[in-house]
């Protein structure tokens, strides 16, 4: 009769035990850190640079596109200006800006353009597990810096912001006439566009979203997030990091 307590007293412990063990980090993974660093200070700094001067050239953008020319909005009063003078000034600052980025840091925008344009085995299998992954955030393994949505995403978002910019140059330096009206007219369709992309992104980027929660940390607060996010969302880039530790 004593030793039956006992006997559940060390069943109970070794129960205990694989309890625990289960817990642990993965045989595969036994030094992955709790929280990884998917943009540096540099990359984190140029995305601020591009949404901040992207979402003032769209909103005044749209505020004129809207019929708003002689009522200034918000920014407009705000920098003492009109809608205008800084859509084109932003504008001009967002163009130039990024081209002196790529040139100052070419081998990160060739690593980006060559991510972006990857194609795998498999994409198509998460692009049709993709819709049920925005809720339940499991999503279909893939093995690039991006996940393949990201990959198309980018690819659009930079293409649309190129005929943004080209357009809205030939506008300023050209005076009237077909080509005028021409250059409008694109800038106009690509205006609409480039709105629901970036209504897109951000929805996605923010974390609102139950499959990209906690996504938002990868580019603000030190580009830091939870490892768990990360294997989650890149697990192959999540890998290959942690064999290069």
């Amino acid at each position: 009769m004593a030793a039956e307590p006992e006997d559940r007293r060390s069943q109970t412990r070794r129960t205990m035990a694989t309890i625990t063990e289960s817990q642990e980090p993965h045989p595969s993974a036994p030094n992955r850190p709790r929280i990884v660093e998917r943009y540096g200070s540099r990359a984190r700094w140029f995305h601020a640079f591009v949404y901040t001067t992207v979402l003032i050239t769209l909103g005044t953008g749209w505020w004129l596109l809207t019929g708003h020319e002689g009522d200034p909005s918000f920014l407009a009063r705000l920098s003492g200006t009109s809608d205008a003078s800084l859509h084109q000034v932003v504008g001009g600052a967002f163009a130039a800006g990024s081209l002196v980025s790529i040139l100052l840091g070419f081998r990160a925008a060739r690593t980006f353009a060559a991510e972006s344009l990857r194609v795998d085995r498999g994409d198509a299998r998460w692009f049709t597990r993709w819709p049920r992954a925005v809720l339940s955030g499991r999503f279909k393994r893939h093995e690039g810096h991006f996940d393949p949505g990201q990959r198309v995403a980018n690819v659009a978002i930079v293409l649309v912001l190129a005929v943004l910019v080209v357009s809205g140059l030939g506008l300023v330096a050209v005076h009237g006439g077909p080509a005028f009206m021409w250059l409008a007219r694109v800038h106009r369709w690509s205006t609409f566009v480039a709105i629901p992309m970036i209504l897109g992104h951000i929805l996605i980027a923010s974390g609102l979203l139950p499959g990209y929660r906690g996504v938002w940390r990868s580019m603000h607060l030190g580009g830091r997030l939870p490892a768990r996010v990360a294997a989650r969302l890149w697990p192959g880039w999540l890998e290959r990091r942690g064999s290069r530790r």
